[in-house]
């Protein structure tokens, strides 16, 4: 248990890490397809989109905002806490998508 949690943070503070240092770097390196999709289905379906730029700090900022990060003008720059509620919930909205894509009668 410990092993796969060792794993598991040392994937949300290496993506926030990477945010931080480089954040103008494509997303794919950091996140997989399906993650970079999910976000992006749910940037298109709000009235007014977040994502302009397709940037590891656009879409760790998104995923921040899932976790409860109100990204306000003098808010620090989101932790891993904040960025590991967000890739829970991100987990759970790509897992609904993918249930709901899959045909299974017809």
């Amino acid at each position: 248990m410990l092993a796969l949690i060792t794993v598991v943070s040392w994937r949300i503070f290496w993506i926030t890490m990477s945010a931080r240092a480089q954040p103008l770097a494509k997303p794919e390196t950091v996140l997989t397809p399906a993650e970079i999709e999910t976000l992006d289905r749910i940037d298109a379906a709000r009235s007014r989109p977040r994502i302009m730029r397709r940037t590891v700090a656009t879409y760790l900022l998104q995923i921040a905002m899932l976790g409860g990060y109100l990204a306000r003008t003098r808010d620090p720059p989101p932790g891993n806490m904040v960025v590991w509620r967000g890739l829970t919930k991100l987990q759970d909205i790509a897992f609904g998508i993918a249930i709901g894509s899959t045909r299974r009668c017809g």
